[in-house]
């Protein structure tokens, strides 16, 4: 390879310099890195956070390669066509703006558009000197100097298993339309926990950089009020939780520090499941503790964070919801009266709310479980997964007369009646479309006063799962009653085992529990208020939300 007209850092300079850039130090090393990448190497493996510019870099870069080797011919592939034109368009402007290009017939386009096109320094005619595709999309007739995967890692590339085999195969053509010698970059964050990433770390000879948005990290899981945990970096930034449970932790206020010999001592105010502490950003500018803190709180899951901006590939296939993160608790609702005031707790809590969710199923062999979910919230946030019970047999049974004597209704009506529960609400996907009609009639026959709410879900399974369970297990707010956790056995759970082995890459396993679960987390809890029903004969206590003085079983039979 000939020496190049002038390094890739003074080129990016000259354009940052007319764009009006601030250029962070990283983009320095990023620039130095690819230069010596494309020089003296053969694959390379770039990896940094989100919004860091990755893109804008890669336009200049492939913009410097075709000013200084203009014979080069590219193919650049990202997660779709779409994508992938993005780069082309961004290559073009690069070229066509850039003082050293501007007057440089070699880089003229002669021919093409965004998908396909030719520079006037080529002598070729087949291939182009930019070839841009989804990584889906065939490319077998092409031939290249340079091949790039931008962000081919996705999870709608990786989502399943059968994504991920179509993936591996369009990534093996690659290999054989290249010209021998040809160069290969990777470009991006991590989607699986069997990342291609760490398979490219493996191969023999591979130049990487990867760039964290926190260089240093420290995450203190069952962290307690008044621990002292140290630290071999001065943390700038902190957060506890995931989700709308996260919350930035401020030194001085939710934690202290004191610097022993050469580390660093945090001293925590309350507890927090998990809090994670780090140094400061690669480019604190732009992501200050405001847009972090928002960033966190948007990230619905831990896993996401993660492999986004610490580039950990871990989030699709891991352990995402870990029933040894759930707080057990074994004792039965309540009632504190006193003073003709009455409040409804568990244990020490104060229950304002609770939800219930039945997603039904017929109850046949082979057919999913028809799964219910009762969760009680707390006033500061906390879930109780209270009951989660399978229900068995045709889904309502009728004697001669069509008066309802049983079925799945029927065993409903008594978790409803045994827990005064006000409000029911009923997935309506499949079997669902008959059921609030069934469940209706039997509270009518049982004389039972409980609303009945109809949803239909239309989000991918996998992810409202994700989304309503992983936020609250994270940040320590999700509790659960031994029954739900244990079998008659003392054995791990029918819903422990769905927990464990969940995987969002697979959409037919075992999930009926979680489904049921995630929902009722979700939903709008019916206030404990008017929420411990009795029947049309029995009356309803008035609850207020004063102390009591002595305690009552949750039993209204006499």
């Amino acid at each position: 390879m000939t020496k190049p007209k002038i390094s890739f850092l003074a080129f990016f300079l000259i354009w940052a310099d007319i764009q009006g850039w601030k250029v962070p130090d990283f983009h320095a090393l990023v620039c130095i890195f690819l230069e010596n990448f494309y020089i003296k190497g053969r694959t390379a493996l770039l990896m940094m956070p989100r919004g860091h510019s990755k893109s804008t870099i890669l336009d200049v870069f492939n913009a410097w390669v075709i000013y200084c080797w203009p014979e080069t011919q590219i193919l650049h592939q990202g997660t779709t066509d779409d994508d992938a034109y993005k780069c082309s368009n961004g290559t073009k402007l690069v070229l066509e703006k850039h003082p050293l290009c501007v007057d440089n017939p070699e880089v003229k386009r002669k021919k093409g558009e965004t998908e396909r096109w030719w520079v006037a320094g080529t002598d070729d005619v087949r291939y182009g000197t930019m070839l841009a595709k989804g990584i889906l999309s065939g490319v077998t007739g092409h031939r290249a100097h340079f091949i790039q995967n931008d962000d081919v890692e996705t999870p709608k590339t990786t989502g399943s298993p059968e994504a991920r085999e179509k993936l591996t195969y369009r990534l093996s053509e690659q290999t054989h339309i290249a010209f021998p010698g040809a160069k290969k970059l990777w470009i991006g964050t991590p989607h699986s926990h069997d990342s291609l990433y760490d398979k490219i770390k493996k191969l023999r000879k591979v130049d990487i950089l990867v760039l964290k948005m926190f260089e240093n990290e420290k995450r203190i899981e069952n962290a307690l009020a008044g621990g002292k945990y140290l630290l071999d970096f001065e943390p700038i930034h902190a957060f506890a939780g995931i989700g709308q449970g996260a919350k930035y932790l401020s030194k001085g206020q939710d934690y202290t520090l004191k610097k022993v010999n050469d580390l660093y001592e945090v001293t925590l105010a309350q507890d927090h499941y998990i809090a994670d502490f780090y140094s400061e950003g690669i480019w604190a500018e732009r992501f200050d503790a405001e847009e972090m803190a928002s960033r966190r709180e948007e990230c619905k899951t831990l896993n996401e964070w993660d492999s986004q901006y610490q580039m950990h590939a871990k989030p699709i296939g891991d352990v995402r919801l870990d029933p040894d993160k759930i707080i057990a608790y074994n004792c039965e609702p309540v009632l504190k009266r006193a003073n003709r005031t009455t409040m409804f707790m568990i244990g020490e809590r104060q229950i304002v709310g609770a939800t219930f969710r039945w997603d039904p199923s017929s109850g046949k062999l082979k057919s999913d479980i028809s799964s219910t979910a009762l969760v009680f919230h707390d006033d500061i946030g906390n879930k109780y997964w209270h009951r989660s019970i399978a229900l068995k047999g045709e889904v309502i049974e009728t004697d001669a007369d069509g008066r309802v004597i049983g079925g799945q209704v029927w065993q409903l009506c008594n978790i409803i009646k045994e827990f005064h529960l006000s409000k029911v609400t009923i997935e309506t996907n499949g079997i669902g479309n008959f059921a609030p009609a069934a469940l209706k009639a039997a509270l009518k026959t049982r004389g039972i006063r409980c609303g009945v709410t109809e949803q239909h879900s239309t989000k991918s399974k996998n992810k409202r799962i994700l989304d309503g369970i992983e936020g609250p297990l994270i940040s320590g707010l999700l509790w659960a009653h031994v029954s739900v956790l244990e079998d008659e056995n003392g054995e791990d759970s029918a819903q422990v085992k769905q927990m464990r082995e969940f995987n969002p890459a697979i959409t037919d396993q075992p999930d009926d529990y979680l489904d049921s679960l995630a929902g009722a987390i979700v939903e709008a809890p019916e206030r404990v208020g008017k929420s411990l029903n009795q029947t049309d004969y029995e009356e309803t206590p008035n609850w207020r939300t004063n102390g009591g003085v002595h305690e009552a079983a949750l039993d209204f039979e006499n």
